[in-house]
């Protein structure tokens, strides 16, 4: 499983950035996202109630924010999805729901032993996410993920990600839904290495 999720995400660059197979690749996009969330919900160590609801309120949470920020422009700033991430609800794809859940657990898994207050755990998330979200940004757009109604990513795409972040962390954490997984690096290393090998090919 490990190996799959690695060679979505190596292949998956060089072959997204081939124009024969670009179209192609850029499609298979929700198929990377879903293999990586199934991956990580594979392997995680302890099924509980609790967590199928921690689960599906992070999903849904992530989702609603989403649909709130394409529909009203109040959160994120004026941006658009396009048509890479699959199937939209209120014009936002159900992908973008995994996606949120995956980083925040993967994000979250990192921290799950410390003995802190939640308070203080969450905003390592918060800071991961964001940080990610700049890397994805510029890919993003060059993949139709989403664009931007305006001449550059506003300040408050970054802003309100990390707060969104944070306050889903924090419910994460206060229902003890993360837990060591070995999953967890593979695909972080796998996002950092597709998102990052872009910015590079950028220069």
């Amino acid at each position: 499983m490990a190996g799959l999720v690695a060679s979505m995400h190596f292949f998956g660059f060089f072959l997204m950035n081939w124009e024969k197979t670009r179209a192609f690749f850029e499609l298979l996009t929700p198929l990377n996202l879903v293999v990586s969330g199934f991956a990580l919900l594979y392997f995680h160590p302890d099924w509980s109630k609790k967590f199928v609801f921690a689960c599906l309120f992070v999903f849904l949470g992530g989702l609603t924010i989403e649909i709130v920020g394409v529909q009203t422009g109040w959160i994120f700033g004026h941006y658009e999805y396009g048509k890479t991430l699959g199937i939209k609800l209120l014009d936002v794809p159900l992908t973008i729901g995994l996606n949120w859940l995956v980083l925040l657990y993967a994000t979250s898994a990192l921290v799950c032993e410390w003995n802190v207050s939640i308070f203080v755990k969450a905003i390592v998330p918060a800071v991961l996410m964001t940080s990610l979200d700049y890397l994805i940004e510029p890919v993003a757009i060059q993949h139709d993920f989403w664009h931007w109604f305006g001449a550059a990513i506003p300040f408050s795409n970054y802003r309100d990600w990390f707060i969104a972040a944070y306050f889903l962390g924090l419910i994460f954490f206060y229902l003890n839904a993360p837990k060591k997984n070995k999953m967890v690096f593979v695909i972080l290393f796998s996002q950092l290495f597709f998102f990052g090998m872009h910015w590079i090919w950028r220069f």
